[in-house]
């Protein structure tokens, strides 16, 4: 992954669509959120996609085998950049017609525990009721204790994302046991690239915290499987699986995301590729895929918690 395309709005490097200004509302039952009316055209495809969940029976699924099955429903959707990251204050983008790597990955687990709540059925015949119930759930996943509280508190860096969401009661992050190993590298590649991130050159406090918790993120370090141990671990791999492929960047922790997807026995990716136009399943095998692409060098795994509190 080339460096002008990890520079941008996340440190990743991943796709986010500019989502249209307008004015903003508490988002779900969060009073500290805020979320842009719905367009039309979102509500459709959640509203689509909520209803084939629950008449296949996906609310009683294993969460990542829902995931799986609503990550598939995806393939197609087009790959956009940047967005979270419209003018103005941090707030909730709800965008479902453009995904990047990590919205496609938010978006998707927040859809298996939107038909998870026992009155998923009911909620989807009043809309308002709906989008909030949603909100409050991709609030939860993509802000630091679940709460949005400006611009440092998304979970900008994915290893942050995946240690705040195993405090949440989201996700287990399954690594270590799966033969992962210690990497105490720094993770700083946002303050050591503050001309690429708006919001650290507009106000100073965000441009701290997120300094600190980089600091945090260094400190305790992080599990990865390296390119050697991929094979071995990927049998223990489970469809749904949240896959984060690690960077060999400086200071940059995660280079690409995804969704765990075996096919015919095979283990692949299913993901919004960084190079491509739509969300789509990788044609080779992972651990392949992570060895071939020079800028990334092992794995994290995050697996969906069945029964979030």
């Amino acid at each position: 992954m080339s460096l002008a395309r990890r520079l941008g709005a996340a440190p990743w490097g991943v796709a986010l669509v500019l989502a249209a200004a307008g004015p903003v509302r508490a988002a779900g039952t969060d009073p500290g959120a805020l979320a842009a009316p719905w367009a039309d055209a979102d509500w459709a495809i959640f509203h689509e996609k909520a209803r084939w969940a629950l008449g296949h029976d996906l609310d009683d699924a294993p969460v990542g085998e829902a995931m799986a099955a609503l990550g598939r429903t995806f393939v197609g959707t087009a790959y956009v950049p940047h967005t979270l990251d419209p003018e103005g204050p941090e707030r909730l983008v709800i965008n479902f017609r453009g995904l990047d790597c990590v919205t496609f990955v938010e978006n998707v687990l927040a859809l298996a525990l939107f038909v998870r709540e026992p009155d998923a059925a009911a909620l989807l015949k009043r809309r308002g009721d709906a989008e909030g119930r949603y909100e409050a759930l991709l609030t939860r996943i993509r802000y630091r204790g679940g709460r949005l509280e400006g611009y440092a508190s998304r979970l900008h860096y994915f290893s942050d994302w995946i240690a705040d969401g195993e405090e949440k009661g989201l996700v287990a992050n399954v690594t270590q046991e799966m033969g992962g190993t210690l990497d105490t590298d720094a993770v700083e590649f946002m303050t050591t690239h503050r001309e690429a991130y708006r919001q650290l050159g507009e106000n100073p406090s965000d441009a701290a915290a997120v300094r600190a918790a980089e600091g945090r993120l260094t400190a305790m370090g992080r599990w990865v499987i390296p390119e050697a141990a991929l094979e071995r671990a990927a049998a223990a791999i489970r469809n749904g699986d949240i896959i984060a492929a690690t960077s060999t960047a400086n200071g940059l922790d995660v280079a690409h995301t995804g969704l765990a997807l075996w096919v015919d026995g095979t283990l692949r990716l299913l993901h919004a590729p960084l190079v491509g136009d739509s969300i789509q399943i990788s044609e080779e095998p992972l651990p392949e895929r992570i060895r071939r692409i020079a800028g990334q060098d092992g794995l994290m795994v995050a697996r969906p918690v069945e029964r979030a509190p």
